[in-house]
């Protein structure tokens, strides 16, 4: 390939409302390109760099015993009020109707579709196990797209899903993907960590997030620094601490707060620290009220306090219901005198405090001096803070737990029979019954790795692809075209290349040197050759490794063999 006969679109300067290093370099390398938030063009280059990093995944997946489908973008609202996540899919879906008036959802996953299908043609546990996977579009309306490609309303996608008879299959299914995940990633050249994770709206259990460590991350994430523990900080565990003995004391003090609604206005107020209050947070489920009781200085987790409570509808509690739960305005709640009703979970850190200040169900006052046990009950504890960096490790006794911003790459989690349940998705065991069929999911953001691999192969000039998903292998800089021997020479090379099997791209544009040095850095084609005057003089041809600056001078006619040896060690 010539770059005379390509289109690569560099940019001198990156656009001003690229904030990070990927977004900066796909865009002044020419890879990709923004149509609107959150929506991109891939150019030649990118959709290159696409293409070799599905092929990763879908060698890997078929290695695994997984089969390729291809499911419609389009799914009836019908089949996704069947399993309760018209309404409840979180981002919201991206909705549509047709000219008769049928609504649809563009497709953010896939776990209705597919259940759907098989639950048509699998009837008996003779034809389980079973994994269908696709590689596709899926779009998601995200509020605030950000980091090219990390976080955008449309991506591309691979997800798989198993079908089991029971959970023994499920379990084997599941290790399955496993390994070929951590296959894809090591291909692909990512260090990734594989830690525990929250499965949010798709549900399930024994989740597991492959994850890059990066500055530029959204989510963050926390392991241990003496043992392995490493979870997503959506479901990162604290350690539980002891009961202490409160020994009975007077009544909780009143203290005058007007106007102290927020924990940084009543510390101030009472010149304490955030630890010395508990604050009451009251929440609705369809099975009632709960107060969720975290340290003044901790937040409260509401994905571990729904997973605890299995409450699917958790919400926070309106002003008017406050007010007739607590009789106060909003701002003032507390455990002391809290209407009977109401389920008391206090985080496990609760059982370790005494003499703390709370609300007072009564507007513009708090109560000091209050104790568990002796001035109210707590219904039950459980662990329901965010974790923080610094917190003792839930697993060992010695480490603690550190704080690492990452980007998500994968997830794998088991369904068990959520879907298969709602879409009636069975089949006939050995004994003759007809069950749900048990299911596992496993997704990989496959546009998203793009920026994963340049946020961590980048330097100052630009972007240092590894040669597994490099657009190409090498780039020929041929310095001056209108020499009939240069060009010969250079010729020659590209031709013998790529009758090698090497993908490769001459650089034979009527440009300064310069240019094409700093184009070829750029856009980081792992191997550089220049072929100019000194060849001519020599007999040589200039190459560079990309990844480490190193360079030599072989002779034109061992080129292409010295090109293939110097490839085979990227």
């Amino acid at each position: 390939m010539r770059t005379t006969e390509f289109y690569i679109p560099t940019l001198r300067d990156a656009p001003s409302d690229a904030q990070i290093p990927s977004d900066k370099l796909l865009r002044r390398g020419g890879f990709i390109r923004p149509l609107a938030a959150g929506v991109f063009s891939y150019l030649p280059l990118g959709y290159i760099v696409l293409r070799r990093i599905e092929e990763i995944v879908r060698e890997e997946m078929n290695r695994a015993g997984a089969i390729e489908v291809f499911l419609p973008v389009l799914q009836p609202r019908d089949l996704w009020e069947r399993t309760g996540r018209w309404e409840s899919f979180d981002p919201p879906l991206m909705r549509m109707k047709d000219r008769n008036g049928r609504e649809f959802c563009i497709g953010p996953t896939h776990e209705e579709n597919i259940t759907s299908l098989v639950a048509e043609d699998v009837s008996s546990y003779k034809q389980l196990p079973l994994t269908l996977y696709q590689i596709q579009t899926k779009v998601r309306d995200e509020m605030r797209p950000r980091g090219g490609l990390i976080r955008v309303k449309e991506f591309i996608m691979k997800d798989a899903y198993s079908f089991d008879i029971d959970r023994a299959g499920l379990d084997v299914s599941y290790d399955k993907m496993y390994d070929a995940y951590v296959a894809i990633f090591e291909r692909i050249g990512l260090d990734v960590e594989i830690i525990r994770a929250d499965a949010g709206s798709m549900g399930g259990f024994d989740t597991r997030e492959f994850a890059l460590l990066c500055d530029n991350g959204e989510d963050t994430l926390y392991k241990c620094d003496k043992c392995t523990y490493a979870s997503n900080a959506e479901c990162a565990a604290c350690r539980a601490v002891d009961a202490i003995e409160i020994e009975p004391r007077g009544k909780p003090e009143l203290l005058a707060t007007p106007n102290a609604r927020t924990i940084e206005q009543v510390t101030a107020m009472l010149e304490v620290s955030a630890d010395r209050l508990v604050k009451t947070l009251l929440f609705s489920t369809q099975d009632g009220f709960v107060a969720a009781l975290v340290r003044g200085d901790r937040e409260l987790n509401e994905q571990k306090l729904a997973a605890y409570l299995q409450a699917g509808d958790l919400r926070m509690a309106n002003d008017e219901e406050v007010e007739g739960l607590t009789g106060a305005a909003v701002g003032f709640a507390g455990p002391v005198g809290l209407a009977d009703e109401v389920r008391i979970v206090g985080d496990f850190e609760i059982r370790g405090m005494s003499d703390f200040i709370t609300g007072a169900n009564e507007t513009d006052a708090h109560l000091g001096g209050v104790n568990v046990g002796v001035d109210f009950e707590v219904t039950e504890y459980a662990d329901i803070r965010k974790a923080v960096d610094g917190d003792a490790c839930p697993e060992c006794k010695e480490g603690h737990l550190r704080g690492y911003r990452a980007i998500e790459l994968g997830h794998i989690f088991k369904l068990g029979t959520r879907y298969s349940e709602a879409l009636e998705a069975l089949a006939q065991d050995e004994n003759g019954e007809q069950i749900p069929m048990v299911m596992g999911c496993y997704g990989i953001g496959v546009s998203r790795i793009i920026s994963a691999v340049v946020e961590q192969c980048h330097d100052e000039k630009g972007i240092i692809w590894p040669r597994s998903v490099a657009p190409f292998e090498v780039v020929i800089l041929l310095l001056d075209p209108e020499d009939e021997e240069l060009a010969a020479l250079a010729d020659l090379l590209h031709d013998d290349l790529s009758a090698r099997g090497i993908v490769v791209m001459m650089d034979d544009r009527d440009e300064r040197a310069g240019v094409k040095f700093n184009d070829a850095e750029l856009v980081g084609y792992p191997l550089r050759v220049v072929i100019g005057k000194r060849s001519k003089e020599s007999g040589d041809i200039e190459l560079q490794v990309r990844r480490d600056g190193q360079e030599l001078r072989v002779p034109a006619g061992r080129g292409a063999e010295e090109i293939e040896g110097i490839l085979e060690t990227l």
